[in-house]
């Protein structure tokens, strides 16, 4: 098998293909991780604190949570990416392993990340759509020389993290929803948002009450799953998979309220975007072409970062020196201002000149056309004039030795770069080394999967014999090393065991100052979780506080920790309110049903209980005459 995978990979190193992919892919899964960190730093004090705001976490935790969002920003721009990489890979399992976010705060997309934060180390993810290629550029040009650094990849840094990220995910998910009675019945997409904890606020009921549609979407969902994995080898199957997969995960977005789950798993789809898309991208011809003394550092330096950011190939580039004689525009430029301006050539052959060529280059450029509108306004317009004069005026012009002739310097190799070429060795060694961590990471799978997929419904969770208890015992240590450094770990998502018996919701709710009733901005009066709670803080509540099966311990400290949270948020004297807890009952049945979203919102609500802070700090808790476990 070693032998077989070497062989192929060896084939995929060969293959070198544009690197604009990887770079979007980065891109995305740095903004995902960027807003997340946000989130975080929103919910801190829910999250991490063991009171909110009364007993709070050391103040490390916000300066972590502060390096995180830099470290997140410089991988979505690219910005030594390689230190942003490992940096980020680190938090994850920081928050991860040793916070609340191991179990209480999970997010149900901890893994998935930590997973894919792994494989960013790895990849040459900075060869698209960076900043670093700009530093290169900036640091290892000359005059006359601009330097270009690599913008290919190998095939696998799109393959690779498309199967294991993906294909591996989707495959294990699918084996668990094999066991679930719902999703058996094509209800899998229908189920999750018709309960209020798990819907979004769109009303999707001429979706919900469209019976055999809901049953193609779940049958084609479990499908797609078993699918995706073996197709993907394939060129003719990208296409088809890309828009399904997407569809599905745009749909997750819409329905429920896990946005990030989606916008996490959108990320890896860039990679199976087809290269010729972002080759279309460019412009056929220039609209506009820029002439600049190619003897003035400060003109090459320029050049050089609107040349990089014109991701569209808008503008054409000249050294005036050379191709003055080009354009009949320029004939009329006295031979002593080639020092003091930057010129620009329409295709209508209208010459531009100072602060009016970068506002024609920043429109041709398209994306940044509004930093050209501001610029156009009066009075900063003037500005920009009189701050462009005062630079174009001072340069100088650096006289061209042999140097301006000799070919620019490559970059130092990183840190990273000396490693893989120390330890890295051959293209077949290289070759060898990654089919040993592809098997690696497959028998990994495969424990997890046949671990919980399989053995465990079929047992019910209990080994049979001590070989069998050993056996789970072994293969619960080694789930645990890849659940928590590769997030190789069971997708069992939405399944049947977590919905049957979900009948009852809980809700908080106060009196205001004049005597009114009011929900806390947590659940609300129709018994959906509201922003900007979804997410970890919604699987927290719908997963842990509040389940099929109420364990009342963990749902005291749940209310201990929202009424802290919220009650501090929305300004009440937390010590001195007295919460009212609320229920109200819904239908989960494991078949379609008309109208059930609509039947669960509309339910009525009673109260059961109070919530209220003592002396001493204590949340006490109290529902007369219902126990709550029993429901």
């Amino acid at each position: 098998m070693i032998r077989l995978l070497r062989e192929l990979v060896q084939k995929g190193l060969e293959k070198q293909v544009p690197a604009t992919g990887l770079g979007v892919f980065r891109i995305l899964v740095g903004l995902v991780i960027l807003q997340e960190v946000f989130y975080l730093l929103f919910f801190r004090h829910l999250i991490f604190d063991r009171v909110p705001f009364v007993d709070q976490a050391s103040p490390v935790v916000d300066l972590f949570l502060f390096l995180w969002a830099i470290l997140a920003a410089c991988m979505a721009i690219g910005l030594h990416y390689r230190v942003a990489a490992v940096g980020n890979y680190l938090l994850w399992l920081v928050f991860v392993g040793f916070t609340p976010m191991w179990l209480d705060f999970d997010g149900g997309f901890d893994q998935m990340m930590t997973g894919i934060s792994f494989l960013m180390m790895f990849l040459p993810a900075q060869r698209g759509l960076s900043l670093d290629n700009l530093r290169y550029k900036l640091k290892y040009s000359f005059l006359t020389k601009h330097y270009q650094p690599n913008t290919s990849v190998s095939v696998l840094c799109y393959l690779l993290p498309v199967a294991i990220v993906l294909g591996l995910l989707y495959l294990d998910a699918g084996i668990h929803k094999l066991s679930a009675e719902f999703w058996r019945n094509g209800m899998g997409s229908w189920l999750p948002p018709t309960h209020p904890y798990y819907m979004s606020p769109l009303n999707m009921g001429w979706l919900l009450n469209n019976e055999w549609l809901e049953r193609i979407i779940g049958y084609s969902l479990i499908s797609f799953q078993f699918l995706f994995l073996p197709l993907m080898w394939f060129r003719w199957a990208r296409i088809p998979l890309l828009l399904i997969g997407v569809s599905f995960h745009i749909g997750i977005i819409l329905s429920l309220n896990i946005y990030q789950f989606g916008f996490g798993m959108l990320a890896p789809y860039a990679l199976l975007v087809p290269f010729s898309w972002w080759k279309c991208l460019r412009l056929k011809a220039t609209t506009l072409t820029v002439y600049y003394d190619g003897l003035c550092p400060l003109c090459n330096r320029t050049v050089i970062i609107l040349s990089h950011f014109d991701l569209f190939g808008a503008i054409s580039f000249r050294d005036l020196q050379t191709h003055a004689k080009d354009c009949r525009a320029l004939d009329a430029i006295p031979e002593v201002e080639l020092l003091t301006d930057l010129y620009a050539v329409d295709k209508q052959g209208t010459l531009y000149a100072g602060v009016d060529t970068y506002t024609r280059i920043l429109t041709a450029m398209v994306y940044p056309a509004p930093i050209a509108w501001i610029i156009r306004l009066p009075g900063i317009n003037q500005i920009a004039k009189a701050t462009y004069r005062s630079i174009a005026d001072n340069r100088t012009r650096q006289v061209c030795d042999v140097s301006c002739a000799a070919p620019p310097q490559s970059p130092d190799h990183d840190l990273f770069a000396q490693l893989f070429d120390h330890y890295a060795g051959t293209q077949r060694r290289q070759a060898t080394r990654i089919a040993k961590f592809l098997v690696l990471i497959i028998l990994l799978q495969l424990n997890s999967t046949l671990q919980f997929g399989v053995f465990f419904r079929l047992n019910k969770g209990h080994a049979n014999t001590e070989l069998g208890q050993v056996l789970e015992g072994v293969s619960n240590s080694i789930l645990f090393l890849s659940h928590t450094f590769l997030g190789i770990t069971p997708h069992a998502l939405y399944m049947h065991d977590h919905f049957v018996g979900y009948n009852h919701l809980l809700a908080i709710a106060y009196l205001d100052k004049d005597g009114k009733e009011q929900f806390l901005p947590f659940v609300n009066e129709e018994g959906r979780i509201v922003a900007p709670n979804w997410g970890r803080v919604q699987c927290w509540w719908a997963n842990i506080a509040v389940t099929p099966h109420i364990k009342r311990q963990r749902l005291n400290k749940a209310l201990m920790q929202v009424t802290a949270f919220w009650g501090n948020k929305v300004g009440l004297d937390v010590g001195n309110t007295v919460f009212l807890l609320k229920m109200k009952e819904v239908r989960v049945p494991m078949d379609w049903e008309p109208n059930l979203r609509d039947y669960n919102v509309r339910q009525a609500w009673k109260n059961i209980g109070t919530v209220k802070w003592d002396d001493l700090g204590h949340v006490v808790v109290e529902t007369p005459g219902i126990d709550l476990e029993a429901l």
